[in-house]
């Protein structure tokens, strides 16, 4: 039997108790009484009578029916009101108002528990059995029909109507307070997942650069060491210059990650340092020359005049598909040559290729520490979010001849644009 939210459905003692307790007092205070006024207790039943012995049982078993008043609460309404005609017949009489009790008990909880359009059958025929033991108990004769009936009917809507109707106002503002306590939960689950998904979004977006920065100035760090390495002895002085171009671009790797940190703590105070942006490709391409890239730049119409139209945040993705493009070279084809191109002839998408020739020579991943497996990094992976977020549109795929060509065109006038699909090639390298 379904119960209302939160209703416990448990046996309870104390108001079974309470309510015997209460139906027995009133027939031993009631003897003395009438005793004291014989003509008046006429309808009593005398202490020790069988009559008065059923009332004693009757209530009694009112309060031990009560105790499953929550677990079955219709049937326990149905069996406690049933006690009032039963106690009638048995003669107890004008004090039958007694076995009462129970039945404020029952037709309350039940009320309580469960909806009032499943009870009401139950009060309905609670009420008549009420009715009809006080009319066997407190008959009338010779007086009008409508007065016979009127005294039992009184009876019967005060016994099982008014705390019915009390248990209706209580069991709807205990639902009211539920339903709050699980939209108040349920608005708390929403807020966490919310939270979740930002911290998600903020770690992949921590992932990307770290990966880019990392990357980038590693990659370039790695080939000079591994020059250094087959320098040191032939050419000692051709080694102290590549140990110069390390610790210039372990500099930049530090300063680009300082800016990092300043960045995610958020103080504008420090943020002395700009974030990459368009401007910046012409000295990337330098650094990476002088790290040993054959790296050229070409520039189609003029970038600055639409570097204003681009938002940061793209000229950021556009900047990061560069960085990670020549760190691929020299990754995955050390000694090729590799051409940036800033193409801005279409005033609508500005577009920035990267396009590198195949190795002059086989790869070795294991000799140079470098891990060249295609697919094996998210180098590709953090530049399609970043095109994403952008709503730009990236393309990349080896080339007819050998080599590799990415391109990223990012959109001057976004707000006319629709996000399109991208285009991606399995097995890129990253």
């Amino acid at each position: 039997m379904p119960l209302r939210p939160g209703t416990p459905a448990r046996t309870e003692v104390a108001v079974p108790g309470a309510v015997c307790l209460v139906a027995v007092t009133a027939l031993l205070l009631l003897v003395p009484a009438v005793q004291a006024d014989p003509e008046a207790g006429a309808g009593v039943p005398q202490p020790g009578s069988a009559a008065w012995w059923s009332g004693i049982a009757v209530v009694v078993a009112q309060a031990l029916v009560l105790a499953r008043r929550r677990a079955h609460p219709r049937l326990v309404l149905g069996l406690v009101a049933a006690g009032v005609p039963v106690a009638a017949l048995a003669g107890l009489g004008e004090v039958i108002g007694t076995t009462s009790v129970a039945v404020l008990v029952a037709a309350y909880t039940a009320t309580v528990v469960e909806a009032v359009r499943r009870t009401a059958p139950a009060l309905g025929l609670a009420a008549v059995l009420v009715g009809v033991g006080t009319l066997i108990a407190q008959p009338a004769d010779g007086a009008p029909i409508l007065v016979q009936l009127g005294a039992p009917l009184a009876q019967a809507l005060g016994i099982v109507v008014l705390p019915a109707s009390a248990g209706v106002v209580v069991g709807s503002r205990r639902e009211a307070a539920q339903a709050r306590a699980r939209q108040v939960e349920a608005l708390s689950r929403e807020h966490g997942a919310r939270v979740e998904a930002a911290v998600a979004r903020e770690r992949a977006a921590m992932a990307r650069e770290l990966h880019d920065i990392a990357a980038h100035h590693l990659s370039g760090i790695a080939v000079m060491t591994g020059a250094i390495g087959r320098q040191i002895d032939v050419d000692p002085a051709a080694a102290k210059v590549a140990v110069q171009r390390v610790r210039a671009e372990t500099s930049a790797m530090l300063e680009e990650l300082r800016t990092l940190v300043r960045l995610l703590r958020d103080a504008p105070e420090d943020t002395e340092r700009p974030v990459e942006a368009l401007a910046a490709v012409p000295a990337l391409v330098e650094r990476a020359r002088a790290a040993g890239v054959d790296a050229t730049l070409t520039v189609l119409g003029s970038p600055a005049e639409q570097w204003g139209a681009v938002g940061p945040l793209a000229q950021l993705a556009a900047f990061r598909t560069v960085q990670e493009c020549l760190a691929n070279v020299v990754r995955h084809a050390p000694g090729a040559r590799c051409e940036v191109v800033l193409d801005a002839k279409d005033p609508a998408v500005f577009r920035v290729s990267v396009v590198n020739g195949p190795p002059p020579a086989p790869v070795a991943p294991l000799e140079a520490g470098l891990d060249a497996r295609p697919g094996g990094g998210l180098g590709l992976v953090g530049m399609q979010e970043r095109a994403d977020l952008t709503d730009a549109l990236l393309h990349y795929g080896p080339e007819p001849g050998g080599g590799w060509r990415v391109t990223l065109g990012v959109p001057t006038q976004r707000e006319a644009e629709a996000p399109r699909p991208s285009a991606r090639v399995d097995g890129a390298a990253g």
